[in-house]
């Protein structure tokens, strides 16, 4: 075990733990930052057309942009995943990488959310194999073949666009009607003629063949027929907040499971902060834009509760 102890440990590499790194340098907290997934759910995007300052930029070169802004102040991120976490004598001890540790005297959860799963029969068994939660990652995979999206959100209609460029036909399948995605993104989506949208439906199953998906089978006949034929299947159903390392530390959750937290960004665990989407400041709006604002809060109270005595 390193015997440092450090101001302050960022757990989380997405849009609100990188800017609550920078906040940092600036503050002159000692600290790093400790994440497996670089970037975050940002890396994932395809594009982003709502960040201030960015006409239009994929998310994993925003993310490499901020990325870059932390190690110019020579803050080490360490890729690591975090494996747990607990406080003695006031100082958090952070395990990862097979039972290493790291001390800090504060902490901020900036975690995001882990992809919803849709739990039906082929999902797991078809992942990698024509089951994706990425389009950005395996969107080229589907070149000219036919595909479907199963979701509502902005990230949904998102991704049927970026797709829709690359795939002969895509069906956007969604439990409810009218799609929750922006009028911006709905507006995009039905303009494209390889787009089909089948609302209020719900997909029960993937089927395949010789290891590869093939098939989905729909709650509800379309067009006559339960089965869709296709070559991939694309998840966009939101996120499960990453709260598993807090829930031994005794950290409040809402009714969803997110993080409950003040307006200065503080839990309930005295020296543990959130920011981003794993906590509950902005309800269900998970915008970019709302996380570097809350990792800038989170990094300004930490400062705040090490030089002033602030509880």
């Amino acid at each position: 075990m390193d015997n440092k102890i450090y101001d302050l440990i960022i757990i989380g590499t997405g849009p609100a733990g990188l800017t609550a790194s920078i906040y940092a340098s600036r503050y002159h907290l000692n600290h790093l930052v400790l994440g497996s997934k670089e970037g975050g759910s940002l890396s994932l995007a395809a594009e982003v057309e709502n960040y201030p300052g960015f006409k239009k930029i994929a998310g994993l070169d925003l993310a490499n942009k901020m990325m870059e802004q932390v190690e110019a102040f020579g803050v080490e991120i360490l890729a690591k995943e975090t494996t747990g976490i607990e406080k003695k004598d006031g100082v958090f001890k952070v395990q990862f990488d097979g039972g290493k540790f790291l001390q800090a005297k504060t902490i901020i959860i900036a975690t995001g959310t882990e992809r919803r799963k849709l739990n039906v029969p082929g999902e797991t068994e078809y992942l990698g194999k024509g089951v994706s939660y990425c389009t950005t990652c395996d969107g080229n995979f589907f070149k000219e073949k036919v595909v479907a999206m199963v979701g509502g959100s902005n990230a949904a209609a998102l991704g049927t666009y970026h797709l829709s460029n690359i795939v002969s036909k895509i069906y956007l399948i969604y439990r409810k009607k009218p799609l929750r995605a922006e009028p911006f993104w709905r507006e995009r989506i039905e303009k494209e003629s390889n787009i089909e949208i089948i609302y209020e439906t719900n997909v029960v199953e993937i089927l395949g063949d010789e290891g590869k998906v093939t098939k989905i089978k729909l709650d509800k006949p379309y067009k006559n027929n339960q089965e869709l034929t296709l070559d991939g299947v694309f998840i966009e159903i939101g996120g499960v907040p990453g709260t598993q390392l807090t829930i031994p530390l005794g950290v409040d959750l809402d009714g969803s499971g997110f993080i409950k937290v003040s307006s200065d960004m503080k839990t309930n665990i005295e020296g543990i902060f959130a920011a981003g989407d794993v906590a509950n400041a902005t309800g269900e709006f998970h915008q970019i834009v709302t996380a570097t604002a809350e990792g800038a809060l989170a990094a300004n109270s930490v400062y705040k509760y090490l030089k002033g005595g602030q509880k």
